[in-house]
């Protein structure tokens, strides 16, 4: 009886993978809906479910810079059936967090990068600066006075805003918020001064006229804001961020099962349609192997435990 039950077992494995999706996949995203996370996973999860013949459903749990919905993604059973659409946050929070309750590197299975884009320095209309050296002036003439938002406390939005603060030696109050989209609500009321936004989330807002850009903080200009100059561009050589996006499962799902989404998540980003809408919100197609995803999480881990020091960020 124990060996039938050892080889019943054996034997339903393969067959789990090889039915795999069998039912609807859901798709973490430890960030509030509206913000750079969000609209890649909405995106990707309708590509994927075409790919897969299944039904994708984005899940948003924010909260703690994304750290709680990264933990409840890692703590999940690994069969495929929960994934995590991640984005660079996974690489700092390593060194911005004195304890987490999981390790990116152990305790998650890389599927691909999916999309990257750069931030966008975003201000309220209402505010007298019209350009990124106008600010600084404005900032440095009354330190202390002007506010900027973030998507949380050691997230993206913020470690770019600090790099350009201690770069120009302006002195601003940090209001984290929830997410970049609670954040740019808050920019749109004029609750705060600036944010240093993920380019899909504003990109609609600046083109309405609802908020005025003050740059980009790629290497080079957009190609949907094509007028709106670099941060390098504007006195601060050198400055470039971007923000990227991938999909990962829990560490242990079978290799044949990340196989397969592996498989499907490149299907979808390089379909013509997918690739048109990513580009619609000036995000970059950017699929890559497991391998390779692996790898660039490993060395970005590295580069912010570096900046998050130099810094001199808390840990929280």
């Amino acid at each position: 009886m124990i060996f039938a039950a050892i080889a019943l077992s054996a034997l339903a494995a393969p067959a789990r993978a090889a039915d795999f999706p069998a039912r609807p996949i859901r798709m973490i995203v430890p960030f509030a809906p509206g913000g750079g996370t969000d609209i890649s996973a909405r995106i990707l999860a309708e590509g994927l479910g075409k790919a897969l013949a299944q039904t994708v459903v984005v899940d948003n749990r924010p909260g703690a810079g994304s750290t709680l919905g990264t933990d409840i993604a890692a703590r999940t059973t690994p069969d495929g059936y929960t994934l995590l659409l991640g984005n660079i946050s996974m690489a700092f929070n390593a060194a911005l967090y004195k304890k987490l309750a999981y390790n990116v590197i152990r305790d998650f299975a890389p599927i691909s990068l999916a999309t990257e884009q750069p931030n966008i320095l975003v201000a309220h209309p209402t505010l007298p600066a019209r350009t990124l050296p106008d600010f600084v002036k404005l900032a440095r003439s009354q330190p202390g006075k002007f506010t900027y938002g973030s998507a949380g406390q050691g997230s993206g939005t913020h470690l770019a805003m600090e790099l350009l603060l201690m770069s120009q030696k302006m002195d601003l109050i940090h209001v984290p918020f929830k997410g970049t989209g609670p954040a740019l609500s808050a920019l749109l009321g004029n609750q705060i001064s600036v944010f240093f936004s993920t380019y899909a989330s504003a990109l609609p807002h600046v083109k309405a006229g609802r908020l005025r850009a003050y740059a980009v903080t790629s290497a080079k200009r957009t190609r949907t804001l094509p007028e709106v100059a670099t941060v390098a561009e504007q006195g601060v050589p050198g400055y470039e961020y971007s923000t990227w996006y991938g999909l990962l499962a829990p560490a242990g799902t079978p290799a044949s099962i990340v196989g397969i989404l592996s498989k499907a998540t490149l299907q979808a980003l390089n379909s013509p349609e997918i690739r048109e809408r990513y580009n619609a919100q000036g995000m970059d197609v950017v699929p890559s192997s497991p391998a390779e995803f692996t790898k660039l999480i490993k060395s970005e881990t590295d580069k912010w435990e570096a900046v998050v020091k130099a810094a001199k960020i808390p840990q929280l």
